[in-house]
């Protein structure tokens, strides 16, 4: 099947969303919400899930640091984005229900995927009552554990954490659905943040690392928690050797070494670097 444009194309699907803060039992609850709605398909930490069975996607519990972890939730991974778009247009009309932790979640991965805005957002207050949220969260904070609603034998193999039991017919709403409790290789306490004056020295490091850049006339970076923009003006070395490369080739290649550095040690998606030559300095 031919991949669809996921810049352009808006699928024909629809979607429903079910938020909550993190450790409030959404995942417990997921199943026995989607059958409510008739939903043929959960979208949970990067899995598409249908039934108890990963369909396609990779979890973010799988992920090893907890940048690496939110990046996967939200499909910033190419790869990982076209294979779930691929996956749901070949399954059109259908509907879908997405877990977030909040609605400007569940926008990031609607424009992720391509998808319609929900046709209803539930918030896990609507299905549960607070003792019960309240009682989830102290079992986040005190076990650290995390329930996927998938078959202990689906993630058997495919999880990096600990495998802790697995559930299935615990509660009368939810007696036939498999669910597998994890602790991940992170923990999603607390927040990470990444100052701008570290990506500062991570991209000087990068752009000085070799004998192309003399000098560093100004670097501005703008990031929030998932995303940032690079913008830098420099003077390069070149010479006057005829297999030299352009000038052109020498800020491309510059574009690429800062992008994926700096994407690589801190896992936070670059979405631009400009840069601005402002002089040259020939090397004999």
């Amino acid at each position: 099947m031919k991949s669809m444009n996921e810049e352009n194309t808006v699928l024909n699907i629809n979607v429903f969303a079910f938020t909550g803060p993190a450790g409030t039992g959404k995942s417990e609850r997921a199943l026995s919400v989607a059958r409510e709605n008739a939903v043929d398909y959960i979208i949970d930490d990067g899995l598409i899930i249908a039934r108890g069975r990963i369909m396609t996607g990779k979890s973010a519990k799988t992920e090893k640091n907890m940048v690496s972890a939110i990046r996967r939730a939200v499909f910033s991974d190419q790869e990982h984005r076209q294979n779930a778009i691929n996956f749901l247009s070949s399954k059109m009309p259908c509907k879908i229900l997405i877990l977030a932790t909040s609605e400007d979640m569940v926008q990031k991965i609607v424009k992720a995927l391509c998808l319609p805005d929900p046709d209803r957002i539930i918030n896990i207050s609507e299905v549960s009552t607070q003792k019960e949220i309240e009682s989830a969260l102290l079992e986040r904070r005190e076990k650290r554990q995390h329930t996927i609603p998938v078959a202990y034998a689906q993630i058997q193999r495919r999880f990096a954490g600990k495998l802790v039991r697995q559930i299935k017919g615990m509660f009368k709403w939810g007696k036939d659905d498999p669910r597998t409790v994890v602790k991940p290789p992170f923990s999603f306490n607390g927040d990470v943040i990444i100052e701008e004056n570290v990506l500062q020295l991570i991209a000087r490091h990068l752009l000085t690392y070799g004998d192309r850049v003399k000098k560093i006339k100004e670097l501005v970076i703008k990031s929030d928690s998932n995303t940032g923009e690079v913008s830098v003006d420099v003077v390069i070395n070149i010479s006057s050797s005829p297999k030299e490369y352009s000038v052109f080739e020498i800020a491309k290649k510059l574009q690429r070494k800062v992008r994926r550095g700096l994407g690589y040690f801190t896992g936070i998606e670059i979405k631009k670097v400009d840069i601005k030559i402002d002089e040259v300095s020939f090397n004999e």
